[in-house]
């Protein structure tokens, strides 16, 4: 059986939710955060470990496994999750974010907030660009060794196929906050091409045996940037693609993911829009939200899951989530803090001091990433799985301006 969404609970406004993701290795209870396995790795952190802490499934990037070991390496380990030791649901997303983001000139992370940032920082010189894109697909230079390589919709869906993912995304243009009213909506007309490419590329190989010989789900990525119209009409369009391919015996998108660079403070507002837009019965994913007030928003918005690269990053750089706030754990203030990272969370890092932390980041010894990458991991997955309780027993207004109050506090 393949992926299927079924629903538990709702905010009282009808938008948020809380539910359930069925894949063929596993559930996926809503709302969650999603860890990130960039290279069939959570960086730093075991899989089984990844696991305990609660998490139901982890993504991987279909660029990064493309160029390194290569998807059909993957695909004869007998799938992403085999080749990393993971047992649970998978993602893979299409590999455009990596494709643009790294080799197009943006910044490697998109702004949320443009305040202060030029064109020129963001958007590339055409000249210097290591991608081009056209309307076939997007030539790209390897950021690894500098060699040339190519992604089309088929392409993105044929390296998706072999690394065997459950969910995988069409392939789609990343666009940031500074590109132009008249370059998004050209994006947007370009996207929901490839869009088509995808599904039908997806409906061709359907019958094929995947790496893990399961069905996969091919999800479909609503683009607009932060205007209105465009991500009403590309959410629309995705919508009645996918009804017209089901209609006619295709599998049509299983789910919808939300993407693009996005203001920090709009964040809520755009993914209500395309939630409207959005059918009921088939879930969403946010990419790129880490958080806990863009969570927040994101959820009661209509969001399902999440994920991002920010706790395990942060982490390896001494930056530690708390209920109390975040804070840099190589500060001088912690050499002597004898308590754990965080009082209130039980996961595998509690039994290791502030002071011990520390004194492993000051050495550069590499066990300190570890240990504050499982403790942000356990926070985020953690707080996710208390949302979702709060939704399912009719006080999360409560729960939200209790963890935000506290969180945000001494700022």
């Amino acid at each position: 059986m393949g992926v299927r969404f079924s629903l538990a609970g709702r905010l009282p406004d009808g938008r948020g939710r809380a539910g359930v993701i069925h894949t063929p290795h596993g559930d996926i209870e809503t709302p969650a955060f999603i860890p990130v396995g960039t290279a069939a790795a959570v960086k730093t952190v075991l899989p089984s470990l990844v696991a305990d802490l609660g998490a139901h499934a982890v993504l991987a990037n279909a660029y990064h496994l493309y160029l390194r070991p290569g998807a059909q390496l993957v695909a004869q380990a007998g799938g992403v999750a085999a080749f990393m030791g993971w047992r649970g649901p998978t993602y893979t997303d299409s590999g455009g974010f990596q494709v643009l983001s790294l080799g197009a000139g943006h910044r490697k992370i998109l702004a949320m907030d443009t305040a202060g940032v030029g064109a020129d920082q963001v958007i590339a010189k055409p000249e210097a660009r290591l991608a081009k894109v056209d309307e076939d697909g997007v030539t790209f230079t390897s950021h690894v060794d500098g060699s040339k390589h190519r992604f089309t919709p088929e392409v993105s869906i044929a390296v998706q196929r072999d690394i065997g993912a459950d969910i995988i995304f069409a392939f789609d243009e990343l666009t940031t906050l500074l590109h132009s009213e008249e370059y998004q909506r050209s994006s947007v007309e370009r996207t929901l091409r490839w869009a088509r490419r995808c599904l039908a590329e997806h409906n061709r190989t359907k019958g094929l045996a995947t790496a893990t010989a399961a069905p996969q789900s091919l999800w479909a990525v609503v683009q607009g940037a932060q205007y209105e119209y465009l991500r009403r009409h590309c959410a629309r369009e995705l919508v009645g693609m996918s009804e017209a391919d089901e209609a006619e015996g295709g599998v049509g998108f299983g789910g919808f993911g939300i993407g693009g660079a996005i203001a920090k403070e709009r964040l809520g507002e755009i993914i209500g829009w395309v939630a409207e837009e959005l059918p009921e019965h088939k879930p969403r994913h946010v990419l790129g939200v880490g958080e806990p007030d863009d969570l927040f928003a994101a959820v009661e918005s209509g969001g399902d899951t999440f994920d991002c690269v920010a706790p395990t990053r942060l982490a390896r750089n001494g930056v530690v989530f708390s209920w109390d706030g975040r804070y840099h754990l190589t500060n001088a203030r912690f050499r002597r803090d004898f308590r754990p990272l965080d009082d209130a969370l039980a996961n595998s890092s509690a039994e290791f001091t502030r002071a011990y932390i520390h004194h492993l980041f000051k050495i550069r010894e590499p066990l300190a990433g570890t240990l504050a990458s499982v403790h942000n991991l356990s926070f985020l997955v953690t707080l996710m799985a208390r949302v979702r309780a709060a939704i399912l027993e009719n006080r999360y207004e409560e729960y939200k301006a209790e963890v935000l109050g506290r969180y945000y506090a001494k700022r």
